[in-house]
């Protein structure tokens, strides 16, 4: 297992450490429930520095991104970024990531933690362009400042206008005394904010200089299990849950990232999908009777048929019910369908809603 530059703080923190994606990594704090509100309501601070980093140069750049990109980066300006995901060559998702157009010839990708080497490994197989790619995973460390104060929060550390940033945009510059700091208006939680890329060196640095500026705005620091709860009640896809290499992009409702103006990897077989339609179907639903879903637990009928699989659940600690994703059968898809999660072998009644589940 390997620590973030951070992860001495969190242990002195009295963090709850865990394994994830072969880091060392904070579940938790004071609790999921006050870490999850302390982010709808004020200023958290995530240390997601398990994340992976890739940087591609050169003239070919762009045209390796649309090869192994199902969104159409095409669109991109220099500070502007794109969620998009990859696929995979069979139908499925080798990753969701996002593309940060740092020049014409010069783009960041951010990668998950579990599929850094996978995703690698991929791009490097459909790099026959000629692109320069360099993984940097390894010397950056990554803050994820998320909140509605987090602006407010951090504005005295920086010459940058944070409260006119727009979601997904991105600038560099001085932040916390450091030059060159990269400032993306992005974020997994649906409350606004910013996540923040330094060098490794410089991360206890820039950590201690957030909390100092965040203290009057009661900025705390955040576990991943409050990131998991704040990401789900806005129906944020996880890797591993909600998509993988089994799932498309069509069927997991990714297909405002899958733009047919371009060809790129599976475009025709997802293209045929979209003509022919899926026979299954991402949905979020809310329990209706008491219940908390989990990953794994079945989806069923009012007969008691297996119709499909929860992805991922939870109680949500804004709405005080149970919230979850699923894949079900296309003819239980529609909005207010009626099903059954079976919790400790017995249906549970629940309903097909819409996302986002928190709405502000």
């Amino acid at each position: 297992m390997k620590n973030t530059a951070l992860s001495h703080k969190h242990i002195e923190l009295g963090a709850k450490m865990v394994p994830c994606a072969g880091y060392f990594m904070p579940v938790q704090y004071e609790g999921v429930n006050a870490e999850h509100e302390t982010v709808r309501n004020a200023v958290g601070v995530f240390d997601v520095s398990h994340m992976g980093e890739f940087i591609l140069r050169g003239p070919n750049a762009l045209a390796l991104i649309q090869k192994f990109a199902s969104n159409d980066a095409s669109v991109l300006f220099d500070g502007k970024a794109q969620y998009s995901c990859m696929p995979n060559g069979k139908g499925g998702i080798v990753d969701d990531l996002i593309i940060y157009r740092v020049s014409a010839e010069e783009y960041f990708i951010v990668v998950n933690a579990s599929n850094i080497e996978k995703d690698w490994n991929w791009m490097t197989s459909l790099n026959d362009l000629g692109v320069e790619m360099e993984n940097v995973s390894d010397n950056y460390s990554l803050l994820a400042i998320q909140g509605p104060k987090a602006a407010e929060a951090m504005q005295s550390l920086t010459d940058v206008n944070l409260s006119e940033m727009v979601y997904y945009t991105f600038t560099h510059g001085k932040f916390a005394g450091k030059e060159n700091v990269m400032i993306s208006a992005t974020g997994y939680t649906g409350s606004g904010g910013f996540e923040i890329y330094v060098k490794n060196e410089d991360a206890e640095h820039v950590w201690n200089e957030v909390f100092k500026a965040g203290a009057d705005f009661g900025i705390k620091p955040i576990g991943l299990a409050a990131r998991d709860t704040l990401r789900l009640e806005m129906g944020f896809c996880l890797y591993g849950n909600d998509i993988d290499d089994t799932t498309s992009p069509l069927e997991a409702g990714l297909g405002w990232i899958t733009k047919f103006t371009k060809e790129f990897t599976d475009s025709e077989f997802l293209k045929k999908q979209k003509e022919l339609g899926v026979s299954r179907k991402l949905v979020a639903f809310e329990m209706i009777d008491r219940g908390i879903p989990r990953h794994d637990y079945q989806i069923l009928d009012a007969s008691g048929n297996v119709i499909g699989k929860v992805t991922s659940g939870t109680m949500s600690p804004s709405m005080k019910i149970g919230i979850g994703l699923g894949y079900v059968t296309k003819e239980f898809s529609a909005l207010e369908s009626e099903i059954f999660i079976e919790i400790r072998e017995k249906g549970v009644k629940a309903k097909v809603t819409k996302l986002p589940f928190y709405k502000k």
